[in-house]
């Protein structure tokens, strides 16, 4: 088998990344909108966390092949931790410095107009979101095992 094949056969990976699809096609409807927004799709942060539905996912798939004691397991869940916690933390705080920085160029553009493009606030995860997205990798993970 070639290198390209050997990777569009993994079963592993590919329902991993369904997970992570998944879960940035449920964002089209948990936004705070009342209406299906396609952007979601492409956007990080959101309800629920594609970041941790696709380690979630990879991490339980590797703990049912290998066992949930194996070293590879090990390997992936500390990424996996590592992934959420990262969501949930740094991302979450730069998501909240750039709320707090398009209020201040809101305020500057009352008094004089500047050409500054508005950041983009929704970048990291509440941990509610983490948990969810948690959830559904796990989920996703058992029912296409």
């Amino acid at each position: 088998m070639n290198f390209f094949s050997q990777i569009f056969s993994n079963k592993v990976l590919g329902i991993s990344i369904f997970a992570c699809f998944l879960a940035q096609f449920i964002k089209m409807f948990t936004g705070k909108e009342k209406f299906i927004q396609f952007s979601r799709l492409f956007t990080s942060g959101g309800m629920p966390s594609s970041h941790s539905s696709f380690v979630t996912s990879l991490a339980t798939l590797v703990g049912i092949e290998r066992g949930f004691n194996s070293t590879d397991f090990a390997i992936v869940t500390v990424f996996a931790l590592i992934i959420m916690y990262d969501a949930s933390g740094v991302r979450r705080a730069v998501g909240k410095q750039a709320a707090i920085l398009n209020q201040i160029l809101d305020d500057f553009h009352h008094k004089k107009h500047i050409e500054q493009k508005r950041l983009k606030e929704l970048i990291g995860h509440t941990p509610k979101e983490v948990i969810f997205g948690a959830i559904l990798g796990i989920i996703t993970a058992i029912v296409f095992v």
